[in-house]
């Protein structure tokens, strides 16, 4: 036991005094949840622009009601001159121009933006029948209701602070096992390690505790962080459940660390190989980019990567309002690749450097 405690305590001093671990495993990812909570803090839906060519009655007449609707999801401009209006779709600066001819309402848009596209289209498409169906004096058949699924004070902060707390504890926990590996192996700490009367589960208990508690100290900076005034992240019921993950995910990243310090031989080796596996992973995962709106191929890379397994599990406990359940799926598969990794790992382990 006491050992053991030597070994946590000096590798916890290690970390605190490696600025450049705890500027990438706190800090870094601080700064990221602040400015991406304040860059789309309130930003929900982006509103098209689009300009109305002289006088368009299907619009200009519209109920107020229905024009404030109108104006959630387009800003609209009035021009009298068409070919103007017309370069600026060609450029990208609007959406489309829209004109009226009598009965005819033509649409002028750029296939280049296809989500802007879609929208002018869809919007003045429903105008077109809302207006032929009151043309015709008979009330519709059918009506839709909408509603979000979600709470509507969610902010850009919900899906931000879960991404980056799954990329703080992946780096932190990756980095702390592999460089503390190597830089034991090189100056023969290991080796005297070997030869003194301490277990090799001594060693290896005390890096996973020391990084355990750092995963958790991280996770209680980042939520105070996000919670903010100007942030004002709100977790769920089950947020709870974002400590056993954060621990599961933590294991699952020092299995990972444990195999570059494996396979390097040097600091720099290891520096390398560990943000080669970390950083595409951050982009393939939905840390970084949401998967809602990263193309197909991405979602599928990120349920063979862990660190998907870890954002999508943050996210639903702490965010989308799902129950305890949602995160033992997560959770069982980072065990899963902890135990793989990590025998892996540990055939390919060598006491020296050579």
């Amino acid at each position: 036991m006491r050992a053991f405690t030597a070994l946590a305590v000096a590798m916890a001093k290690g970390f605190v005094r490696d600025r450049m671990t705890v500027f990438f495993t706190v800090l870094f990812p601080i700064f990221f949840i602040v400015v991406f909570g304040f860059v789309f803090a309130g930003n929900g839906s982006s509103r098209q622009t689009v300009i109305a060519v002289g006088s368009v009655p299907v619009v200009d007449q519209l109920p107020s009601d229905a024009r404030a609707g109108i104006d959630d999801v387009l800003e609209l401009r009035h021009s009298d001159d068409l070919e103007a209006a017309l370069q600026q779709v060609r450029s990208g600066d609007v959406a489309a121009a829209v004109e009226q001819r009598g009965q005819t309402i033509e649409l002028h848009y750029s296939q280049t933006d296809q989500v802007a596209a879609a929208t002018v289209r869809g919007v003045f498409g429903s105008l077109v029948n809302s207006a032929n169906l009151a043309a015709t004096g008979q009330p519709p058949t059918y009506t839709i209701t909408s509603s979000q699924v979600e709470d509507t004070s969610l902010k850009a902060i919900q899906f931000i602070a879960p991404g980056m707390i799954a990329y703080g504890v992946a780096v932190g926990a990756t980095f702390g096992a592999a460089m503390t590996l190597i830089s034991w192996r090189d100056k023969r700490v290991m080796r005297r390690l070997q030869l003194a009367p301490v277990s090799t589960w001594s060693v290896v208990l005390s890096r996973v505790v020391v990084s355990l508690v750092v995963a958790l100290v991280q996770l209680a900076i980042f939520i105070g962080v996000s919670m903010l005034p100007g942030l004002g992240l709100k977790l769920t019921s089950s947020w709870w459940m974002s400590v056993p993950l954060v621990l599961a995910g933590t294991l699952s990243f020092l299995a990972i660390g444990l195999f570059v310090g494996a396979v390097c031989k040097t600091a720099e080796g290891g520096s390398g190989l560990a943000n080669l596996i970390t950083l595409p992973m951050s982009f393939l995962s939905g840390a970084f980019i949401p998967l809602q709106v990263a193309p197909a191929w991405i979602s599928v890379a990120a349920k063979l990567l862990p660190l998907g397994y870890l954002v999508a599990g943050l996210q639903d406990v702490m965010v989308r309002g799902q129950g305890p359940s949602a995160a033992l799926l997560p959770i069982g598969i980072l065990l899963a690749f902890t135990v793989v990794v990590t025998a892996v790992s540990t055939k390919l382990f060598r006491w020296d450097a050579v």
